[in-house]
């Protein structure tokens, strides 16, 4: 269906039309949710060119493309251009919506956890504490957002041998994915697994 809507729109519209676009970006999502990570890649590098010609660099469907673009490096291991397009959309994101916008900590909290898969932990502890404290003002302690960064900081405490700080806070992201999700949900699952490790240590 996402095909044949790009097509159409291509051919009544053109290539460069907002709504073509919006077609590109939507295939780039399914095609990363399939796992077929280089026509993602495709899709959303001409999205994010098409955005950028036609609506400018900071405008809020361009930093999406961005950010995604970010995400979907970081799944193809491609770490350089990964932390260029967070780094780029964190900037967007704090001059077009401030500091404590939640679209804001998303990309503070994907930076911090890419941070921390590199080493960087002093820097990542920075941001994910920071997304923390944002995520708990804007959205409560027990938002799945919220807990998705407790967890992410749980697990940099413990690669910082932190173990009581990662204890109290891998406990607390595993009680508040049950009661969010359920027991058998995969964000459960590893929050036990992440304090399973935790007590290995």
């Amino acid at each position: 269906m996402l095909e044949r809507a790009l097509e159409g729109y291509e051919e009544a519209l053109g290539v460069k039309h907002t709504s073509t676009l919006d077609a590109v970006y939507s295939l780039s999502n399914l095609y990363s949710a399939q796992g077929k990570l280089k026509e993602a890649q495709e899709m959303l590098e001409r999205a994010l060119e098409g955005y950028e010609e036609a609506l400018g660099a900071k405008p809020m469907l361009t930093l999406n493309a961005v950010n995604n673009l970010g995400i979907l490096f970081m799944d193809q291991g491609k770490l350089k251009e990964a932390q260029e397009m967070y780094e780029r959309a964190l900037e967007g994101y704090e001059e077009a919506l401030g500091a404590k916008h939640t679209s804001t900590l998303d990309a503070v909290n994907n930076l911090g956890d890419f941070y921390r898969e590199q080493g960087k932990l002093k820097e990542a502890q920075e941001m994910l504490e920071r997304a923390l404290k944002g995520y708990e003002g804007a959205l409560g302690a027990e938002h799945t957002s919220t807990l998705l960064t407790v967890n992410n900081l749980g697990n940099l405490y413990r690669e910082q041998g932190k173990l009581k700080e990662a204890q109290e806070m891998l406990e607390r992201a595993l009680k508040g994915d049950e009661e969010a999700w359920g027991a058998e949900h995969t964000s459960t699952i590893s929050a036990v697994n992440n304090l399973g490790l935790l007590y290995a240590d």
